[in-house]
């Protein structure tokens, strides 16, 4: 099938049957995920990928007891990096250079750009510029979950305070911002399962300047 028809199938699944997703599909969505766009390549998230159901059932009360936290068969947890400092940058270069088996010197050019990107921004704003990132690698993961047809909600309605407590994200220099609940539909319980996708009519969503 299309992507198009992909996305035709999805809707943001609101009650889950607890099936588990096998191992090549959501090697797939990671995949499809770790190749998503990102300004310069750099990439300024984590996303944890949680299975356990004993942490999903402690973060549940702090995504305000929404169904899929629990009935999800992996929750993606979408980290912004809280700081890009020149540790980060220099973790980046060395890994391009090494791919692209050229001399990490060839790059001094290039990170001047990427530092210098980062160093114009207070903390606050690249925390920001790293969550816009992280959403980029959002909507890739939802398409790519479409395209396995397995079912995948975004989830905003979470306290990321809670979430970053319970998951002891502060030490690890990351800040939660959006969530991903890969599973399949409980479309017996779910009365949107089969509802028509309402989306704005491209008339009214794009405007063409020629």
């Amino acid at each position: 099938m299309s992507l198009t028809d992909s996305l035709k199938w999805r809707y943001a699944t609101k009650r889950m049957n607890g099936e588990k997703v096998p191992a090549e599909k959501l090697e797939a969505i990671l995949t499809a995920t770790q190749l998503s766009a990102s300004s310069q390549g750099l990439q300024p998230y984590t996303i944890l990928v949680i299975s356990n159901p004993e942490i999903k059932a402690k973060l549940q009360p702090a995504a305000y007891g929404q169904a899929q936290i629990v009935e999800c068969s992996h929750l993606l947890v979408f980290c912004a990096w809280t700081n890009i400092t020149e540790k980060e940058v220099d973790e980046y270069m060395n890994d391009v250079a090494a791919k692209r088996g050229i001399p990490v010197e060839a790059l001094t050019d290039f990170k001047a750009m990427v530092q210098g990107g980062a160093d114009s921004k207070t903390v606050e704003e690249r925390q920001n510029w790293a969550a816009k990132q992280a959403y980029i690698a959002l909507g890739t993961a939802l398409a790519a979950a479409a395209e396995e047809r397995v079912d995948a909600t975004g989830m905003e309605g979470f306290s990321p305070a809670e979430f970053d407590t319970i998951l002891g994200l502060e030490e690890k220099g990351l800040k939660s911002v959006v969530l991903v609940a890969l599973g399949y539909r409980d479309a017996a319980n779910d009365r949107l399962a089969s509802a028509a996708k309402v989306r704005r009519d491209k008339e009214k969503l794009f405007q063409f300047i020629n």
